[in-house]
């Protein structure tokens, strides 16, 4: 009899306000909830969801058995905010999750279907931005931070800052492009030229009071594209 997929969940409180589940061994499947029980609840329709978009761009989906699976709460973090002081502070830098999940090394074939999700996820971003027009990019939207050219750049610019956190030398991006496309595609490439390099690599950093290791960086990168790919896709059919 074949066993049930056991899929990992992390839960991550007070995420801007929410609890945000993770499906912690498919990087970019996630959801959330007004509470942790909610956002766990909500995790099995997050996966029909994500195996289907995963369909959508390959014939090879790694969860193509995805039949019968057990979901599994493994590890609940409480998001919080420190000072300059390192001190607990609501007006401080958000401390993202870290997952003990987080320690565990890359496997290169976990990196090349990282790298294919952000890839797809940028896919995603053309499709959804390139027919619109600058007035239509620039547009502003009441209770929204940015515009959705904006938040095109915020996420290209993340993902080079979430490589950053591992490199010795922070990358010098004073020649990276302004137009939001070719940002995007700097930034992907910057990821697909960085993170194979990382295969196997037990490294963890510590920056400013946040663990960050290759899992994460990665785990982090293909939730934040495909969680704006949803935030922009609110913002056009709105």
């Amino acid at each position: 009899m074949q066993k049930n997929k056991l899929i990992k969940v992390g839960i991550e409180n007070n995420n801007e306000g929410r609890s945000l589940a993770w499906a912690l061994d498919y990087p970019g499947c996630f959801t959330y909830g007004s509470s942790e029980t909610e956002a766990l609840v909500r995790v099995p329709q997050a996966l029909i969801a994500y195996k289907n978009w995963l369909d959508g761009y390959t014939e090879n989906s790694w969860l193509q058995d995805l039949t019968d699976f057990d979901i599994r709460l493994v590890e609940v973090y409480e998001g919080h905010f420190l000072n300059e002081q390192y001190e607990p502070s609501p007006n401080g830098k958000a401390i993202y999750a870290w997952f003990h999940h987080d320690w565990l090394p890359l496997s290169e074939l976990e990196v090349q279907r990282g790298l294919s999700i952000l890839g797809w996820a940028h896919q995603d971003l053309y499709e959804l931005t390139a027919a619109l027009s600058d007035e239509q990019l620039d547009r502003t939207y009441p209770g929204e931070r940015s515009s959705i050219r904006g938040i095109m750049l915020h996420v290209a610019n993340a993902e080079l800052n979430y490589l950053d956190h591992l490199r010795q030398t922070p990358l010098d991006r004073t020649g990276s492009p302004d137009d939001i496309w070719e940002r995007l595609r700097f930034s992907l490439d910057q990821n697909r030229s960085g993170l194979p390099a990382l295969v196997g690599k037990e490294d963890v950093h510590g920056n400013r009071g946040e663990f960050w290791s290759p899992r994460k960086v990665l785990r982090r990168a293909c939730w934040h594209a495909l969680d704006h790919c949803q935030h922009i896709h609110r913002l056009i059919t709105s």
